[in-house]
């Protein structure tokens, strides 16, 4: 980090909490791919910070929008977001530090417990009241009545046309993604609209000096809970108890490991169109079967 951004960023924290804030030391951390992050060491306290030269503005405004709805729920923990900026064309986001811990006996539990919790937040319809980013790509949020029109219409094909568009699948991929899609309805249980994380991969949690799950980096929205769940699923890193205990207190739909491929279709797309290459083959995969 420069320092006149380093300056910069320390002047603002001082007045947002309406004291003189002293620098002790400041390094990189390492772990993300899309931002470059830091720790901050103060006289006060440590604070981590995210920095981006060549994302959307407005992309960190989204995520301390996404954090702080998340916070809301108050079930499950949640870092702090502070404040958003930009310095010379470089955006930035302040938020609490978490001091990394061991788990505790009942890790997954009290994980399961805050995640059902999360998803029993509703409202009338499925979307949000503004479109925010997955990992670096827009995601539309406009209201929709159903989840299978907004699953059909602001996520799998926005993609599906953009990775066409990008030469990374067929005309004949797409007609199938939309022959799928025009069967939503039948495929999905009726639920509730629930206040997502939206992308629940092993690499956005970790468990805090309490021993407890911290949740962070969201894409949040009202959707199908199946998505979250999902997402758990995708990449690995969650136990088999958080399925057990979540069912205990917040019952899935019959069947719904039959649909967790449906769900994982959207996260799949993100990357292919971000990274192309074997992807093309799991998202085809899934088309396929349940078209």
């Amino acid at each position: 980090m420069n320092k006149y951004l380093l300056e910069f960023i320390i002047e603002k924290i001082s007045i947002h909490f309406n004291t003189k804030i002293t620098l002790v030391d400041v390094k990189q951390v390492y772990g993300g791919d899309i931002n470059k992050t830091f720790q901050l060491t103060t006289a006060a306290g440590r604070y981590f910070i995210k920095t981006n030269d060549h994302a959307p503005k407005d992309m960190f405004e989204k995520e301390f929008n996404g954090l702080r709805l998340l916070k809301q729920c108050n079930h499950i923990a949640v870092p702090e977001a502070l404040f958003f900026g930009e310095k010379d064309e470089v955006s930035f986001l302040v938020m609490e530090f978490i001091t990394k811990g061991n788990p505790a006996n009942d890790f997954w539990k009290e994980f399961a417990t805050g995640l059902a919790s999360l998803h029993k937040q509703t409202q009338a319809k499925f979307g949000l009241n503004e479109n925010n980013y997955i990992g670096s790509l827009q995601q539309e949020n406009n209201y929709c009545g159903t989840w299978a029109e907004l699953y059909n219409i602001y996520r799998i094909m926005p993609l599906v046309k953009k990775a066409f568009d990008e030469n990374k699948c067929s005309k004949q991929d797409t007609q199938m993604a939309e022959k799928l899609c025009s069967k939503f309805d039948l495929l999905f249980p009726v639920d509730a609209p629930a206040l997502l994380h939206g992308d629940l991969w092993g690499g956005n949690f970790m468990v805090n000096e309490t021993g407890l799950a911290v949740i962070y980096d969201p894409a949040v929205y009202y959707g199908h809970r199946e998505m979250d769940i999902a997402m758990t699923l995708l990449f690995g890193g969650f136990d088999k108890k958080l399925y057990l205990h979540y069912n205990e207190i917040f019952p899935l739909e019959k069947n719904w490991l039959q649909r967790i491929e449906l769900c994982q279709l959207y996260p799949l797309l993100v990357h292919l169109v971000l990274f192309g290459g074997h992807y093309y083959s799991s998202v085809m995969s899934i088309i396929k079967k349940y078209v």
